[in-house]
């Protein structure tokens, strides 16, 4: 078989450190991106045959335009795109300020934007490649203390549904993977939190604080699992929209499901009475 080239950012930890690792032990490509050049430099110098490291910071366009170039010069092609860099954040909608707002969609909804747009040309040139956006199950149902995240991320699955579509007929292929909670350090030393709290916001935004920071080390998935689902799917001529992965994914995909379904069926004579007779 043909070795793939995979393009992952942030891989120096989580699920990216994991799939940027189980991809290196399928017999693929890894090129990877560290905000770091100490942890880029020691990645490829353990990684000499296997892999290729750079530093990139995904909220800084001209960095994208530049890691792009030094890639397609170095290696012609990518044949997998996983935008996994980004970052969490918890905290009640009037909690939050425009600026931390602003941060975490520059990291999670923009920047992952930027890089897609700059390897479509690429892969419609090559008439191949599969994108793979790292969302969450938080980008299909929304929690309370997490909305701003959960903007971020169902942002990134409106263009990645749509972009779907466009890029079919072009022979390229894209998954949203929406992981539930997993054991890496996403509700640890990366997990941002709002600076303001409000007391009323206790019982609902306040709870999932508690919750995040208890869980931390305790979640049900493990991430080499997930990093074998994902290069799994990337193997499939027919790849899935959507992947969930977790057991408490499934659920918070399917009681979103079940509450759509839900209000279509009871508000049915409303909605269809809102048109020209």
């Amino acid at each position: 078989m043909t070795q793939k080239i995979w393009f992952i950012t942030g891989i120096s930890s989580g699920l990216g450190k994991c799939i940027a690792q189980s991809v290196i032990d399928s017999g693929d490509f890894v090129i990877g991106t560290f905000r770091n050049q100490i942890q880029a430099d020691s990645f490829n110098n353990l990684h000499k045959d296997e892999a290729f490291a750079l530093t990139l910071d995904i909220t800084k366009p001209n960095e994208i335009e530049k890691a792009f170039k030094l890639i397609t010069d170095k290696f012609g092609k990518v044949d997998v795109l996983v935008n996994n860099a980004g970052f969490g954040f918890a905290g009640a909608i009037e909690e939050t300020s425009t600026d931390e707002t602003r941060e975490i969609f520059e990291a999670n909804f923009f920047g992952t934007l930027q890089l897609t747009q700059t390897f479509l040309p690429l892969f419609r040139q090559q008439k191949s490649g599969h994108i793979i956006q790292i969302s969450s199950h938080g980008g299909f149902k929304a929690f309370p203390g997490f909305g701003i995240y959960n903007a971020s991320k169902f942002a990134l699955e409106g263009f990645s549904e749509a972009l779907a579509i466009e890029v079919a007929p072009l022979g390229i292929k894209l998954t949203i993977v929406e992981p539930g909670p997993f054991r890496t350090n996403f509700a640890g030393s990366s997990f941002k939190q709002a600076k303001r709290i409000i007391e009323d916001y206790k019982s609902t935004a306040g709870v999932f604080r508690e919750r995040m920071k208890q869980v931390d080390g305790k979640q049900e998935g493990d991430p080499i699992k997930a990093a074998q689902a994902i290069i799994d799917i990337a193997k499939l001529d027919t790849p899935p929209l959507r992947l969930p992965l977790g057991k408490i994914a499934i659920i918070s995909l399917t009681t979103k499901l079940d509450s759509v379904q839900k209000d279509m069926n009871s508000f049915k004579d409303i909605a269809e009475s809102a048109v020209f007779a």
